[in-house]
């Protein structure tokens, strides 16, 4: 196992600790599968999932506490976003996350404004959930990831840490296909050894080129990286995402919804996201 070094001069705050100045909040409403695209709720007929019912009126609460920005779910079962006010194109993002258990999370690049639509770095601290791995808001829903974990518990039950999901009784197993669409997969026993539970967890993210590559790491380990322009899911049309989402975009921290087929396990009643030390770095 090797962990990085990287030079972190050059970056500035995106997040005061003392503020949401430079932020602003969204509900999570679904749109599009893909750019130009069906609904998604089409695709959530076809699987037997009921979304939540007007989550515009339901937003995520996020508020400053003790130097960190803390989001929940204002309304039990509903999700949302915190987004930045700036668009960025090329740059590297470095934040601390302390997630809940169970709490589905995640940072949005390029994500369009008033739009659901953009690259998510995977912090899904759940059942089955990927770390540091990628999906794609309104982007053919791809999901590529290395690796999936669950929670690892004492002998009588309760939650102390997380371990290698089984991909035998995973709510999401990850396939060879899910892997084969990164062109870097790191090991789950790697990140296993750097992932601090119930602690701040180090996240670095890099993202490079109208259609960018982007890699993740955690605590200086290298988990991911994908190039979106070389993706092949049905319905992922690299032009046709350029088109729309274009080289800029906004960054968003999440608040996961639940749904039928995770329930509670997605999101758990009073679960939170911390996030705290935002910083980014532009690049050329």
């Amino acid at each position: 196992m090797k962990l990085e070094t990287f030079d972190n001069t050059g970056f500035s705050n995106l997040f005061d600790g003392q503020s949401l100045k430079g932020w602003h909040a969204e509900p999570r409403v679904y749109g599009s599968l893909y750019p130009g695209g069906p609904g998604l709720d089409a695709l959530f007929a076809r699987h037997g999932i009921t979304p939540p019912v007007e989550p515009e009126k339901h937003p995520a609460v996020w508020h400053v506490e003790d130097g960190m920005i803390v989001g929940q779910q204002g309304t039990p079962g509903y999700g949302g976003y915190l987004v930045s006010d700036e668009a960025f194109g090329d740059f590297e993002l470095v934040l601390d996350a302390r997630p809940d258990w169970p709490a589905d999370t995640g940072i949005m690049l390029r994500r369009k404004f008033q739009d659901w639509t953009g690259f998510q770095v995977l912090i899904d601290h759940r059942k089955s959930g990927g770390i540091g791995g990628f999906f794609g808001n309104g982007l053919a829903s791809f999901s590529a990831v290395p690796f999936a974990v669950r929670a690892r518990r004492d002998a009588d039950g309760t939650v102390i840490g997380i371990e290698a999901d089984d991909p035998a009784t995973s709510m999401e197993p990850v396939t060879p296909e899910k892997i084969k669409r990164l062109s870097y997969a790191g090991s789950v026993e790697d990140f296993l050894a750097v992932w601090k539970w119930a602690d701040w967890n180090e996240v670095r993210i890099r993202c490079v080129g109208a259609l960018p590559v982007i890699t993740t790491w955690v605590n200086g380990l290298k988990i991911a990286e994908i190039d979106t322009a070389k993706i092949d899911v049905p319905d992922y049309d690299p032009q046709g995402v350029l088109d729309y989402l274009g080289p800029r975009g906004h960054i968003a921290l999440e608040v996961h919804d639940n749904d039928a087929f995770f329930g509670d396990s997605r999101w758990g009643p009073g679960a939170q996201c911390r996030w705290r030390n935002i910083r980014i770095k532009p690049l050329s």
